[in-house]
C-alpha cells in the first residue's frame, strides 16, 4: 500500500502540502484535546493536549493510507471535541472519577470507530448525504456554539475555578486580563488576518499573535515566565506522558469489568458521533471533488476513517474526520495525492517530539481563542435567508429546534428532534401538493389508433363516460383523503375510471387499500376500473404490479372484464375508444374485417363517381407486405402515398431529438399513411412497418401529377381529403399539448 502511494509523489506539492496542513491541524488538534479534558478538570489540560497530538499523529496517518480520497486531511475536529467534552461534564455530573472518564472516553472512540466501518461495509456512506440540510446547519451551529461557550473559562483566565461558562461571563471579578489579552489577540488576528496576509492560514496568524501578545506582557510580569503555577499555560507535556500512558494502560485490565449498561449508555453517544464525523468527512469530500473534477469512495473512505478513530482511541488520542479547513490548505498548497495526509501525520509526530518543551508554553487562552474562531465559522448563517419567505420559516424552525434542543437536552436528542420535524414538514409538503396531475375525457385525448372521423364523432359523443385521472408524486396516508375526494364525485356517474401511474413516485398500503375500495364501487355499477404504466419498479425500488397482485388490487376474478391493467395510457384509451364504438355500432364480424376494401369503400373516397375511382385505381399499384417488414424507414424519400386495404401498420418516430424510436400511431383499414412527406417533397420523418400482413394501394408522385392532368377535380379532392385528416391529427395533437401545459 505504501508503494502505491510513493508512486504517487509528482511534485514536491504534497510535502509542502503536508507541511502547511500539519501547521492547521496540529494547533488545533491540541485546542480540541484541551477543550474535551479540561471539562474532566482543569489539572487534565495538558493530557488533553497530548491526546490531540496522538490523535492528529494517528488519523493523519492511517486515514489516507487506507481511504481513497487525494488530499483529504483527517484530524480530530469539532464535532468530535463537541461531543466528547459534553459526554465529560456529564461523566463529572453523575460523580464518575476522573480516570473512568479517560477510559469511556477511550472506549466511545473505540465504538465511533466500529460504528464507521459498519456504515462502509454497509453502503451507508452513500445515503449519508440525504440527511436534511436543515439538520446538519442546526447540528454544527449548536456544535459551534457548544465549542465557544465551553471556552469562555479559558479565555476570560477563571478554568481553575467551579463556575459554570456564563457564570464565569458575569464574574468580572474573577477575570485574568492577561488571559482576555492574549485571547482577544489571538481570535481578531485569525479571523482578520487572512483578509490581509492571504498566503498564511489564520489560524497560524492568531497563535503568533497570542504568542506575542503573552510574551511581550511577560515583559513586565516575571511570573508569566515560570511554568511552574502558572495558571496560564499548558505545562510540561513530558512530565505528563509518563501519567497518561499509565493512566490509559492501568485501566485497560477495568475493561473486563466494564458492565452492559455502560457499553450501552455509549452506544447512543457513539451512533451520534459516527454520523458527525462521517458527514464531517463527507462533506470535505464532495468540496475536494468539486475543486478537483475526482470522485471519492464514501464507503471505502468511512471504513478508512473508521479504523483510524479505532487506532487513535487505543493509542489514547482523540477521534476525528476529515477536516474542511486543513484538507483546503493542502490543496491551496499544491498537494496532488493521499501522501500528503501521510507527510502531514508524521511531521505532527516530530512537531510534537521535537517542540515538545515548546508547547509546555503554549498560553491556553490561545488555544481558546483559536476554538471561538473555529466555533464561529461552524455557526450556519445561511438558514436566516429563510425567515425572508413564509414558505421557509418552518424550515428555519427546524434549524432552530436543532440548535436549542443542542444545548439544552443534548446533541443526540437535537439530531433525533431535526430529523422528526424534517419528516413532519416532508409530510406535509406531500399532503399539501396535488396527487392529481390531470383530469380529462376520452374524447379529449387520441390513442395511437387512426379513427374515421365517423367514429371520431361516436367518441365524442360518448366521450364523457370515461374519466382519465393521471397521478403524480406519493400517494401514501398523507394523500389518500385527497385522491378519494377528487375520485368519489366520477365514481357514481362515469362507466369507465382510468388511473393513469406514470408519474407516481411511491404508493403504501394505505392508498392501495382506497383504491380498492374505489375499484368495488364501480364493479357494483357495472363500471370498469382501468389503471396504467403500472411498473415492476418505482424509483423507491418498490415493485408495484407486485404490490397490486398481492394485495388483490388489479387481480378481481369475479369483474375479470371490469378490472384491466395496460402497460401505457395509449393502450388503455384504444382500448376503451374500441369497447365504446363496439357498443354504439355492435361487434364487426371478423370476415368482414379481413375482406380487402374497395376505393369507394373508404372514408376518403365516399360519394365519388364510380368510373372517376376506376380511373383512379388503374394507376395505383397493389402491394402486400408481410407482418413485421418496414414499408418505408426514416430519411427515405416520400415519393408514395399509401391506403391500406386490409391488415395494420404501425408509425414508429423519434421524439425528442432522441434517436429512440417510439409507436405514434397505429392504422387500420380505410385509412393512408406517409401522406406529410407526399404533400411537402421532404425526406420521411418517421418509419412504417407492417403490424400485421397488410394490403395496400400505392400512389406515386409521378402517378399523381398524371392524375392532376386529367382529372383536376379527381387530384383536388384527394389533396383535400389528405390535408383534412392531417390537419385534424394536428388538431388532437395541439390539443393534447395544451391539456398537458394547462
Amino acid at each position: 500500500m505504501l508503494s502505491l502511494l510513493l508512486k504517487k509523489l509528482r511534485t514536491p506539492g504534497d510535502l509542502w502540502g503536508g507541511l502547511a496542513s500539519m501547521l492547521v491541524a496540529l494547533p488545533s488538534a491540541v485546542a480540541f484535546g484541551v477543550t474535551v479534558y479540561s471539562a474532566i478538570g482543569p489539572s487534565h489540560a495538558a493530557l488533553g493536549a497530548l491526546a490531540g497530538i496522538l490523535g492528529a499523529a494517528s488519523i493523519g496517518l492511517i486515514a489516507p493510507i487506507f481511504g481513497g480520497t487525494d488530499r483529504l486531511i483527517s484530524a480530530p475536529c469539532a464535532p468530535a471535541a463537541a461531543v466528547l467534552s459534553a459526554f465529560a461534564i456529564e461523566q463529572v455530573r453523575q460523580g464518575t472519577e476522573p480516570s473512568s472518564i479517560v477510559l469511556l472516553l477511550i472506549v466511545l472512540g473505540v465504538l465511533t470507530g466500529i460504528v464507521q466501518i459498519l456504515l462502509g461495509f454497509l453502503g451507508i456512506g452513500r445515503i449519508i448525504k440525504y440527511i436534511p440540510y436543515t439538520v446538519v446547519s442546526g447540528y454544527l451551529s449548536g456544535v459551534g456554539i457548544i465549542i465557544i461557550t465551553s471556552q469562555m473559562k479559558n479565555f476570560v483566565g477563571t478554568g481553575s475555578t467551579s463556575f459554570s461558562w456564563w457564570q464565569a461571563i458575569i464574574s468580572p471579578g474573577h477575570w485574568d486580563l492577561r488571559s482576555i489579552a492574549v485571547g482577544m489577540a489571538t481570535v481578531f488576528v485569525a479571523l482578520l488576518g487572512p483578509k490581509i496576509i492571504r498566503v498564511i492560514p489564520g489560524t497560524i496568524l492568531g497563535i503568533g499573535a497570542g504568542l506575542l501578545t503573552y510574551f511581550g506582557m511577560a515583559v513586565t510580569d516575571p511570573s508569566m515566565l515560570t511554568l511552574t503555577e502558572n495558571p496560564l499555560v499548558l505545562g510540561a507535556l513530558g512530565a505528563v506522558e509518563d501519567g497518561y500512558a499509565q493512566t490509559v494502560l492501568g485501566r485497560w485490565h477495568d475493561l473486563g469489568e466494564l458492565k452492559l449498561a455502560q457499553v450501552g449508555a455509549l452506544v447512543g453517544s457513539a451512533l451520534t458521533l459516527a454520523a458527525l464525523l462521517s458527514i464531517d468527512t463527507l462533506k470535505t469530500c464532495v468540496i475536494i471533488d468539486q475543486k478537483t473534477r475526482t470522485r471519492h469512495e464514501p464507503n471505502r473512505e468511512l471504513s478508512a476513517q473508521g479504523l483510524a478513530n479505532i487506532s487513535s482511541s487505543l493509542l489514547g488520542g482523540l477521534p476525528g474526520a476529515g477536516t474542511m479547513g486543513a484538507s483546503m490548505v493542502n490543496l491551496d498548497s499544491g498537494a496532488e495525492s493521499r501522501l500528503s495526509g501521510i507527510i502531514e501525520g508524521v511531521l505532527v509526530l516530530v512537531a510534537a517530539l521535537v517542540l515538545n518543551r515548546a508547547m509546555a508554553w503554549m498560553p491556553i487562552a490561545i488555544l481558546a481563542g483559536i476554538l471561538i474562531v473555529i466555533g464561529l465559522h461552524m455557526i450556519d448563517l445561511e438558514p436566516l435567508r429563510f425567515l425572508e419567505s413564509r414558505g421557509t420559516v418552518f424550515d428555519f424552525a427546524v434549524v432552530l429546534t436543532v440548535i436549542v434542543v443542542a444545548l439544552t437536552v443534548g446533541l443526540i436528542a437535537a439530531s433525533a428532534a431535526g430529523v422528526a420535524m424534517s419528516i413532519l414538514l416532508f409530510v406535509r409538503e406531500q399532503v399539501g401538493g396535488t396527487v392529481v396531475r390531470h383530469k380529462s375525457f376520452v374524447h379529449q385525448r387520441s390513442s395511437t389508433w387512426a379513427r374515421s372521423e365517423t367514429e371520431r364523432r361516436i367518441i365524442g359523443q360518448q366521450g364523457e363516460k370515461v374519466i382519465i385521472f393521471e397521478l403524480q408524486g406519493s400517494l401514501f396516508f398523507g394523500t389518500t383523503y385527497e385522491l378519494y375526494s377528487a375520485l368519489e364525485p366520477e365514481i357514481k356517474s362515469r362507466e369507465y375510471l382510468i388511473l393513469d401511474l406514470r408519474h407516481v413516485q411511491s404508493v403504501d398500503i394505505t392508498a392501495v387499500h382506497m383504491l380498492i375500495q374505489v375499484r368495488d364501487m364501480l364493479v357494483e355499477r357495472g363500471a370498469c376500473f382501468l389503471l396504467s404504466d403500472v411498473r415492476e419498479r418505482l424509483p423507491n425500488g418498490r415493485n408495484l404490479r407486485e404490490l397490486f397482485e398481492k394485495t388483490g388490487l388489479s387481480v378481481l376474478p369475479d369483474a375479470s372484464d371490469r378490472v384491466h391493467v395496460f402497460p401505457t395510457l395509449q393502450d388503455t384509451i384504444e382500448w376503451v375508444e374500441d369497447k365504446l364504438l363496439r357498443d354504439t355500432r355492435g361487434i364487426p364480424l371478423l370476415e368482414d374485417e379481413e375482406a380487402l376494401l374497395q376505393l369507394s369503400e373508404m372514408e376518403l373516397f365516399q360519394g365519388r363517381k364510380d368510373e372517376t375511382l376506376v380511373d383512379l385505381e388503374e394507376r395505383m399499384e397493389q402491394r402486400s407486405f408481410k407482418a413485421g417488414v418496414t414499408i418505408y424507414d426514416i430519411g427515405d424519400p416520400g415519393h408514395e402515398i399509401y391506403l391500406i386495404r386490409r391488415g395494420e401498420i404501425k408509425i414508429m418516430a423519434p421524439i425528442g431529438g432522441s434517436r429512440q424510436l417510439h409507436h405514434v400511431a397505429t392504422m387500420g383499414r380505410g385509412y393512408f399513411f406517409g401522406g406529410l412527406a407526399f404533400l411537402d417533397g421532404h425526406p420521411r420523418g418517421d418509419m412504417a412497418i407492417a403490424y400485421k400482413d397488410v394490403e395496400v394501394y400505392m400512389l406515386t408522385l409521378e402517378q399523381f401529377n398524371q392524375l392532376a392532368d386529367e382529372h383536376k377535380r379527381m387530384a383536388l379532392v384527394l389533396l383535400s381529403a389528405i390535408s383534412r385528416t392531417l390537419a385534424h391529427r394536428l388538431r388532437y395533437a395541439n390539443g393534447e399539448r395544451t391539456l398537458m401545459h394547462a
